[in-house]
This record gives structure tokens, C-alpha cells and sequence, in this order.
């Protein structure tokens, strides 16, 4: 009779175990999206930012320059639910620019190219974390005990924005 109270009680601390341990690793998932996200941003951020550089310097042709102005500006004020297609329009604008500036060779203008590039390089990394976090959280999430004890809270589902997929 006590072997089986024994029994009862240690299977129920071994759930309670359990679900601590899926909760407090969802909750760590969530950090880590959020903080890729942030991550993320301010390397966005700083890409609008190079961009209005190269638009008001002398790499771009006066048409370039406004459309990579535009394109900067909409990329840095954009909120959340338009800040895709605006990113996505900056990558176009970029792309663009850089097509026709093969012809440039002042070391001012290597230089902004050599920093637009570097960005590049670590916005793709943080996209691939991003991603690699959003996925994790989101398989987590769609297991049937997290959904059933609602272990996830609050907390909304991330997601993954179309830009991380464009071709940087």
C-alpha cells in the first residue's frame, strides 16, 4: 500500500519536474527570439542608416539618391506589420545602387560600400538566428502538453518576417 503512495507521489513530482523544465525552456526560447529580434533591428537599423550615407554622398546619381532616400527613411519609421515590404524595398533600392556603382573608386565611397557589406554579412547571420530561434519556439510551442497546460502564457506566437528570406 505505501510502495504504491510512493509511486503516485514520485510519478507526480516527476510531472511537475517536467513541466517546470518545458515551461522555464519556452520561456528561454521566447528570450532568445526577442533577443534576436533586437539583435536583428538595430543591425536593420544601422543599414538604413549607411544607406542615407551612400544617398547623400557622391555614389549615387541624384534619381538613385531619392529613391535610396525614400527607401531609408521608410525603412527606419516603418511599424511592425509594414516593416517587411519596407525592408524588402530597401534591399531592392540597394541592389539597385550597387549594379550601377561597379565604376566608383574613391576611398570614401569604398569605404561606405565596405561597411554596407559587412552589415550585410551580419544581417544575414542574425536572420539565420532569428529564424533558427522562431522555429524552435514555434515546434516547442505546437506540442500537446504546452498547448494543454498552457505553458506558453501569454506570450504571442513569433514569427518570421517575408524580408529575412529576400536575397540581402
Amino acid at each position: 500500500m505505501i510502495t504504491n503512495w510512493v509511486l503516485i507521489v514520485f510519478a507526480l513530482l516527476l510531472s511537475l519536474w517536467y513541466l517546470t523544465f518545458l515551461a522555464t525552456r519556452l520561456d528561454r526560447l521566447h528570450h532568445r527570439v526577442e533577443t534576436s529580434w533586437a539583435n536583428l533591428d538595430v543591425l536593420l537599423q544601422k543599414r538604413a542608416a549607411v544607406a542615407l550615407e551612400i544617398a547623400h554622398s557622391d555614389i549615387a546619381d541624384p534619381a538613385s539618391s531619392l529613391l535610396l532616400t525614400g527607401a531609408a527613411y521608410q525603412a527606419r519609421d516603418a511599424d511592425i506589420k509594414s516593416r517587411s515590404a519596407a525592408e524588402s524595398g530597401l534591399s531592392g533600392a540597394l541592389g539597385l545602387l550597387l549594379e550601377d556603382s561597379q565604376h566608383l573608386a574613391t576611398a570614401a565611397d569604398n569605404a561606405l560600400l565596405t561597411e554596407l557589406s559587412a552589415l550585410t554579412d551580419k544581417i544575414r547571420v542574425a536572420i539565420a538566428l532569428h529564424t533558427d530561434a522562431v522555429t524552435r519556439t514555434q515546434m516547442v510551442r505546437s506540442k500537446l502538453i504546452v498547448k494543454m497546460f498552457r505553458l506558453a502564457g501569454t506570450a504571442p506566437l513569433p514569427v518570421t518576417y517575408e524580408f529575412e528570406s529576400d536575397v540581402l
